[in-house]
């Protein structure tokens, strides 16, 4: 197994950052097996969805609608709504497992590979790749 830790700023508004291109450079000298996308926090979490086109802001809105940021939410510290943060990896999980064939990522056509953060008090995040050989 061979692993990587990514650093990203994410800013302070949720976002959904594109890590298709990290992954891929990543595994492009490895031969067949498994890409593990791991995040390492309590408030934030990876997909794959097609990106561009609208589709990332359409993400985030549907979910403001879901986990609304104004909500009277249980968990308090932190900017107002944090709570929602907390739940989102239970919507967005905090890791993915994409197949690798011949050093390429084996994702459909539109489809990419994205970090979401909707936490604006942390803009700094850690990705954990992990190759494991087929």
């Amino acid at each position: 197994m061979r692993t990587f830790v990514l650093h990203v700023i994410t800013g302070r508004r949720p976002t959904v950052l594109n890590l298709t291109r990290d992954c891929a450079s990543f595994v492009a000298d490895e031969g067949d097996g498994l890409l593990s996308i791991f995040v390492p926090h309590a408030t934030a979490g990876v997909a794959i969805l097609e990106l561009g086109a609208g589709s990332d802001d359409d993400l985030l809105l549907a979910l403001e609608s879901v986990l609304p940021r104004g909500s009277d939410w249980s968990h308090r510290h932190g900017a107002r709504g944090h709570g929602r943060d907390h739940v989102l990896p239970a919507f967005i999980a905090p890791s993915i497992v994409v197949p690798v064939v011949a050093g390429i990522l084996t994702l459909g056509a539109w489809q990419s590979i994205a970090l979401v953060d909707t936490n604006t008090d942390n803009p700094e995040r850690e990705v954990r790749l992990s190759f494991i050989a087929g």
